[in-house]
């Protein structure tokens, strides 16, 4: 049974978003943390601290739900994370 994530991503002051897609979202949050990442976007605005994530079985609807949320004006985005977490928690140590 495969496990991919999309996954929502915002900086301390929270006032970015980014939006990835992975397999491993414990190896990919431990890559953001540490700037592995090299010339991403990510890395330029301090986006470590996970807000949000969804779990696929199959890649390329994992694919398609990331290419639909990166679509979403900001407030759609906010109004998504806030469903589940609605103070905005830094989820990390759940993963």
């Amino acid at each position: 049974m495969a496990n991919y994530h999309v996954y929502i991503l915002t900086n301390k002051r929270k006032t970015v978003l980014y939006i990835g897609v992975c397999n491993n979202l414990k190896r990919r949050l431990y890559e953001h943390q540490q700037g592995k990442l090299l010339n991403a976007f990510s890395k330029r605005y301090g986006c470590q601290f996970l807000i949000y994530y969804e779990r696929f079985e199959d890649i390329n609807q994992a694919i398609g739900r990331e290419k639909e949320l990166k679509k979403w004006r900001r407030d759609k985005k906010e109004a998504l994370i806030e469903k589940t977490n609605p103070n905005w928690d830094f989820l990390n140590d759940e993963v």
